[in-house]
């Protein structure tokens, strides 16, 4: 289908571009594309160059997707990927996960999950080889599954899909994965019915071929014998053996007769064995995009579900509009001497805001319209209505509905209140005054203790830091990554060193992070270096008792000349309120602050604030009160050995603050 966009996509692990051939057959454009292996970017950009310039006149064709902020990748509707499938294959060593020999290949469908989690398209389409689904006995599917089902809030469906049930003769089994964001009750997805071959073997080879369907396209074991069990590029063709070419393999996959391998004949058989089969893919995906459509056009206007953070931050602006002030903290979260009056309430995301009157009248005037309307808050609320809320809030787990919230969001006309964009720090905007001063749409964060203690820092792959590993065999990588203790990245840094190992700090693995870290302060990289091996090798979590260890050991002294224990203090201090206030891990920072100030609700109920008026209270109360925690290893892949193009060891540890 030529023309009109129907949809956009990106296209991971992208290969030779059989997603990109498929999705652009369907009327849909390529806006973002990864690839690492340099032939196969060759092809790729030979054969799209012409029908999706946008990817080659930017940094949209990416090389290697472990260093992609997801944020910084263009909106799409569909997240395309055939992750590697090497560490779950038979022909493989089946690593699955474990597979670090190679560039971390047996861990990146986290970077999709990563992906997905930020990006939050409508739908996404996976692919992999059927051994995915049974490898380590289902342990490794039902990871994918639970992560894009409970975690990401995907719908998820799955079906072993042969080449040849839609038309092309070749078997090539392989595991299709097709999800939708937040379909809910109206899930209901079916992969198409089969379809009948469009041609056989005998038609691919022009001569008589003794066979219909033809072999699953291989990387590797080419040129076995014809009888051999392991033959799959060998065929009898006119009474003769004949090898199988670029020509033949691009029919078996799909790929049009135009279809140009500007590399060798080695590389283009081992890169059309890589790829997907066409025509499978699309017809899969035309089922898809429809589906996807319908959905997007019966979706529900108001959400009616919420977790805990989002409840609370609902939770907190009705309590603003009802008392009307706000008091704010010392660094033990109790009350001091300053109150802020507030006589407005709204953010960047509402489509009203609410003049505060006195403590019984509000009035709600549209962004847009300016329309005006009066509300008796106390019809609204009470004290017995914001105690029902606030235990429902406590009682909740996971996603859940709270019905006495559906009238006051219907009269207010609120059903969100950070919204869709994830990347602010201001969650609320408040006209605050005091004697002394007189402030205008002041951002304020939230930060909630009725559930889980809050985070500062979110892992990702945006907090991973990376260390080389010198001086050390890369033999012993998998008796290193087989530890599997309790406390297995300590157990694995101490035996790393003392078989001769050397961690040596390269920075984070994102340029963003190392960006931002750098603004803060020229030496803050290597201070995190140096914070991350104290709390994974010496189990020291909280930040102040870390700054004491470093101090106490000279840590810092022996590489840069730092021995200030008081100058160190107030650079973890700064560097804890320009991430509260300042900057996300995936997004350059400009040095200003967005919000200035939090709100806090703490597990009793109470609501008390921070402020920069008094930023000494707010840098007490997070140097003595953050934490480091450990996050999951595998989701957010680190705390291995893994060997890097260059043929060199590293090891890389995350980053998590947590209150």
């Amino acid at each position: 289908m030529e023309g009109k966009t129907q949809f956009t996509f990106i296209d991971l692990f992208s290969g030779i571009g059989g997603f990109h051939l498929a999705m652009h057959q369907l009327g849909g454009k390529c806006v973002f594309a990864s690839e690492m292996d340099e032939n196969a970017r060759k092809t790729y950009e030979h054969n799209f160059k012409k029908i999706s310039p946008n990817l080659f006149e930017s940094t949209s064709f990416n090389s290697d997707i472990r260093t992609v902020t997801p944020s910084r990748i263009p909106d799409f509707d569909v997240l395309c990927a055939g992750f590697p499938c090497q560490p779950f294959s038979q022909a493989g060593y089946k690593r699955g996960f474990n597979d670090n020999h190679n560039s971390e290949r047996g861990n990146l469908f986290f970077t999709i999950a990563e992906i997905l989690d930020v990006k939050k398209p409508k739908a996404f389409f996976l692919e992999n080889v059927r051994g995915i689904i049974s490898h380590d006995k289902g342990k490794t599917f039902n990871i994918i599954r639970n992560i894009i089902e409970q975690e990401l809030n995907y719908s998820f469906y799955y079906k072993v899909v042969k080449a040849s049930d839609y038309g092309l003769p070749q078997l090539r089994p392989r595991a299709f994965m097709i999800g939708f964001r937040d379909e809910g009750f109206l899930k209901g997805f079916n992969f198409p019915a089969k379809k009948p071959l469009k041609y056989n073997m005998s038609e691919v080879w022009g001569g008589d071929c003794t066979r219909e369907i033809g072999f699953t396209l291989r990387v590797g074991g080419r040129g076995s014998k014809i009888d051999d069990r392991r033959n799959w590029d060998a065929y009898m063709v006119d009474g003769e053996i004949r090898q199988l070419s670029p020509k033949e393999g691009k029919k078996m996959q799909g790929f049009p007769d135009n279809f140009e391998f500007p590399v060798s004949k080695t590389q283009a058989i081992k890169q059309l064995g890589n790829s997907v089969a066409v025509d499978a893919v699309r017809e899969v995906a035309s089922h898809m995009i429809k589906y996807m459509n319908n959905l997007s056009s019966n979706k529900e206007l108001m959400k009616k579900t919420n977790n805990k953070g989002e409840w609370t931050e609902l939770l907190v602006f009705i309590r603003l509009l009802v008392e009307q002030e706000l008091k704010l903290s010392d660094s033990n979260l109790e009350p001091n001497d300053i109150v802020f009056n507030i006589e407005k309430v709204t953010n960047n995301n509402l489509e009203y805001e609410f003049i505060l009157l006195n403590q019984s009248k509000i009035i709600s005037k549209n962004q847009r319209t300016r329309e005006e309307k009066e509300i008796v808050i106390t019809d609204l609320l009470n004290k017995e209505t914001l105690e029902n809320l606030l235990n429902a809030i406590k009682d909740g787990s996971g996603a859940f509905e709270i019905a006495d919230f559906q009238l006051i969001q219907n009269e207010l006309g609120i059903s969100i209140v950070k919204g869709g964009n994830s990347y602010q720090k201001a969650d609320i905007l408040l006209d605050i005054s005091t004697k002394e001063f007189k402030k205008p749409n002041e951002g304020f964060g939230i930060k909630s203790y009725l559930g889980s203690k809050p985070t500062l820092l979110n892992a990702s792959g945006n907090t991973n830091f990376i260390f080389r590993i010198d001086n050390f065999d890369s033999s012993r990588i998998d008796e290193i990554n087989e530890i599997s203790t309790r406390t297995k990245i300590r157990d694995r840094i101490n035996l790393i060193q003392n078989l001769g190992g050397e961690f040596k700090f390269i920075g984070a693995e994102r340029e963003n992070m190392e960006y931002n870290l750098k603004l803060v302060d020229s030496l803050m990289p290597q201070i995190v270096g140096h914070i991350l091996q104290a709390f994974y090798k010496e189990r020291i979590s909280s930040i102040s008792k870390i700054v004491d260890f470093i101090h106490e050991n000279e840590v810092l002294d022996k590489e840069i000349n730092y021995s200030a224990k008081d100058s160190l203090k107030l650079k973890i201090q700064k560097l804890l309120v320009d991430i509260l206030l300042g900057f996300f891990a995936g997004t350059k920072w400009d040095g200003t602050y967005e919000s200035n100030g939090t709100i806090v609700m703490k597990n009793t109920g109470e609501m008390v604030g921070f402020h920069v008026i008094d930023i000494k209270s707010l840098r007490n109360y997070l140097y003595d009160n953050i934490k480091l925690d450990t996050p999951s290893t595998t989701r957010h892949r680190f705390g291995k050995l893994y060997i890097e193009k260059d043929g060199k060891l590293y090891f890389k540890l995350n980053l998590q603050l947590r209150f």
